[in-house]
């Protein structure tokens, strides 16, 4: 906790909690899995939330000396308001259960605040998609863009907007950027979702067929509108493979190379996925095991921190909420991926990945300080900051 959320660590400022159970619990569960309760009159809060969801919040909140950006997501919905009965699989919301299900967020974010923690933000969902192409192993509620838009035009930002909550940013899509150009642009054609969403979630999965001008396209659509980055995790696939690969510095440099992209194409901030993991890449109900930033062997009452971890400490650690990415004119022909920001210190941050085998001098030309030189070492990651 202290290597994340403290100073002399890496200083995260975002998290992302699971309205209800995800794939990554240790169970198949939501806040209502009562069989007759239409009136959600039996919403409760789990063991879950005030064991270990809400305790490591606050933890974390008191390390940092000040709130945290939580971001809430629901992955699916208690199984009889959906069309398969089932929390993972292809699905729908019933229609006699939209409204229900926009009360059911409210519930969660006056349960949480009762409990002392608010939310910077919720999605509209966790992954739509997974839910109509049946990706199989994941809590999941299948949404098509009309569905959707008719129930956040006519029950969820109706709710949101009439409680305690008015405030929460409403974040659409919560998918792969694969969908954008599909699903994005359906959702927002209704006039009103101009004025009721706030920003625009996406993952990283599959982004290697969706290339990164689909987000400078968005942003140009939809100018008043933020992207953010909102779920990456290393997925290994394939039988009698090891998940979990301790100290592979090509999921670092994935991850370094991911976030420079989005930061130099329009995206705000950058949500991983799992901050913990056992050895085996879970807990995980429906063993939907990954790889993460940091894995617990529990036994030996000790944790690694993987080149994950430093890919991300790079951004979080040095560029402070609200600095602001400047331009720069690299020279693509060194290997050398960069991307520098304004901080709130009034410094200058650039962080530069040094993709290729070899060390690589470079210069760094400013017109108000004039040049640096230096020697980047070959596969590092490395952050330059001056005043």
């Amino acid at each position: 906790m202290r290597s994340y959320f403290t100073s002399t660590g890496i200083n995260l400022n975002l998290g992302r909690v699971p309205i209800g159970g995800c794939d990554f619990s240790v169970r198949g569960y939501t806040y209502d899995d009562h069989e007759n309760d239409t009136q959600l009159t039996k919403f409760n809060l789990t063991w879950e939330d005030y064991n270990l969801k809400m305790p490591l919040i606050k933890w974390a909140r008191n390390l940092r000396n000040q709130n945290l950006k939580l971001k809430a997501a629901a992955w699916s919905p208690p199984i009889r308001m959906k069309t398969n009965y089932e929390f993972t699989g292809s699905s729908l919301l019933l229609d006699q259960y939209y409204q229900a299900w926009a009360h059911y967020h409210i519930k969660f974010l006056d349960a949480y605040k009762e409990n002392g923690l608010e939310f910077w933000a919720i999605s509209t969902g966790n992954e739509p998609a997974t839910g109509i192409i049946n990706i199989p192993g994941i809590n999941s509620l299948g949404w098509t863009p009309q569905r959707q838009r008719k129930w956040i035009v006519e029950n969820l930002f109706p709710s949101l907007h009439a409680s305690q909550h008015s405030n929460v940013k409403l974040l659409l899509l919560d998918d792969q950027r694969l969908f954008v150009p599909f699903v994005l642009d359906e959702l927002m054609q209704d006039e009103s979702m101009q004025k009721y969403v706030d920003g625009f979630a996406v993952h990283w999965y599959y982004d290697q067929i969706s290339p990164a001008r689909i987000l400078n396209n968005t942003h140009e659509k939809y100018p008043s509108k933020f992207i953010i980055s909102t779920e990456a995790s290393i997925v290994t696939v394939g039988p009698n493979v090891n998940r979990v690969r301790l100290g592979d510095w090509s999921n670092g440099e994935e991850y370094m190379a991911n976030i420079i992209e989005d930061f130099t194409h329009w995206v705000t901030g950058w949500y991983d996925w799992n901050l913990a993991l056992n050895q085996e890449g879970g807990p995980n109900w429906v063993e939907n095991y990954v790889d993460a930033s940091v894995i617990v062997n529990a036994k030996n009452d000790e944790f690694y921190k993987q080149p994950l971890f430093y890919a991300i400490g790079h951004f979080s650690k040095f560029i402070p909420e609200d600095s602001v990415r400047i331009n720069i004119v690299p020279n693509n022909e060194n290997g050398i991926e960069t991307v520098p920001f304004t901080t709130t210190y009034n410094a200058t941050a650039i962080i530069l990945f040094n993709k290729g085998d070899h060390n690589t001098t470079i210069s760094i030309a400013d017109p108000d300080h004039g040049y640096i030189t230096l020697s980047i070492p070959e596969r590092s990651f490395n952050t330059l900051v001056y005043w």
